[in-house]
C-alpha cells in the first residue's frame, strides 16, 4: 500500500493525506503531509546566526529590500544584534509556522 504511512501516535496504518488519525484522533505532524521544497528552516537559523550582520539571511527568505538595508548598515554592528534576535525567533518557531511564512506558494 503506496498510499498509506503509519500514524506516529498510535502506529494505526492511515492514508498519507491524512491530517487526524481516524483511530486515535491525534493531529499527525505537517513534514509527513508538507511537499518536498522551498527554504529550509535549520538554513535560515544558521545564516541568521552567522551572517545576520549582512543581512543574508534576509536575501535568503526572499525579503531582498530589508537584506539590502543591513547591508548598507552592517558598519553599525546595529544589525548583528538584530540578526542574532531574529536567529532565536527563528529557532524557537515551529516548522509549520515557518513554512506556511515562507514558503507559500508550497502551502497549497
Amino acid at each position: 500500500m503506496a498510499d498509506t504511512k503509519f500514524c506516529h501516535a498510535c502506529g494505526a496504518q492511515i492514508d498519507e493525506r491524512a491530517e487526524i488519525c481516524p483511530k486515535c484522533g491525534v493531529r499527525q505532524p505537517i513534514t509527513a503531509i508538507m511537499p518536498m521544497g522551498g527554504k529550509n528552516h535549520f538554513a535560515a537559523v544558521l545564516l541568521a546566526l552567522f551572517l545576520g550582520g549582512l543581512g543574508v539571511h534576509k536575501f535568503y527568505l526572499g525579503q531582498v529590500v530589508w537584506g539590502v538595508v543591513y547591508l548598507l548598515f552592517c558598519w553599525t554592528f546595529v544589525p548583528v544584534l538584530i540578526g542574532i534576535i531574529e536567529s532565536i525567533m527563528l529557532m524557537v518557531m515551529s516548522d509549520t509556522e515557518f513554512h506556511y511564512k515562507y514558503n507559500p506558494s508550497l502551502s497549497a
